[in-house]
């Protein structure tokens, strides 16, 4: 997937005026100062900044396959749609994500310009790869459920056999409703999404 550029590009050499700020104390504060970075994703999980490549061809055709098959639905409702281009501002911490599939209305709220406020968004998708275990898995789902992201869908290749999750009722910093199918079988994704999956059409990316 090709990243559109939040930042514009930065000097990284010191001038009279960049060496008189002071030093970013935050990851959040490190991310804003961040210059652009091409072929790389950046995100602050856990108060930590993560710094990782993005996705294998075959990690954007998936998130492809599911924009393609919420196209309809998109369109019929003018919701909008963004595949792996758009960051998502966490309601609480602030803290910043670029998730590989976003649903979100027309006028989503926004912090800044640039990212799209957590709880203001239908779903969130993120596809597994080997790097990205821990994080999409484990700490990802409590994260958008702190961000009172209504649903989370999880594309999981890297399985055995592959699945698809959607987690849905965010209380309290986690997800309440879980459903879990192999790749292949349906999935009904919850409102305010109200839609049928039909998870087979990964299997282009899988084979």
């Amino acid at each position: 997937m090709v990243k559109t550029s939040r930042r514009l590009p930065a000097e990284l050499r010191p001038t009279p005026e960049t060496a008189s700020r002071p030093l970013p104390s935050t990851a959040r504060e490190l991310f804003d100062a961040l210059p652009q970075l091409p072929g790389l994703r950046t995100e602050v999980i856990d108060g930590s900044l993560i710094v990782s490549p993005v996705g294998t061809p075959e990690h954007g055709w998936t998130a492809t396959l599911l924009y393609h098959a919420l196209q309809s639905l998109v369109m019929d409702r003018d919701w909008r749609a963004y595949v792996g281009n758009v960051d998502v501002c966490i309601d609480g911490p602030r803290d910043p994500v670029e998730p590989d599939f976003v649903l979100a209305p027309a006028d989503c709220p926004r912090w800044g310009t640039r990212e799209l406020l957590s709880s203001g968004l239908f779903m969130v998708a993120e596809i597994v790869s080997p790097g990205s275990v821990i994080d999409d898995r484990d700490r990802k789902p409590d994260l958008y459920a702190m961000g009172l992201v209504p649903v989370m869908l999880l594309i999981d290749p890297v399985a055995t056999p592959a699945t698809v999750t959607v987690f849905s009722d965010p209380k309290g910093g986690e997800y309440h409703t879980v459903s879990r199918v192999a790749v292949g079988s349906p999935l009904r994704l919850p409102a305010p999404v109200d839609f049928t999956l039909e998870t087979s059409i990964f299997e282009k990316a899988l084979g």
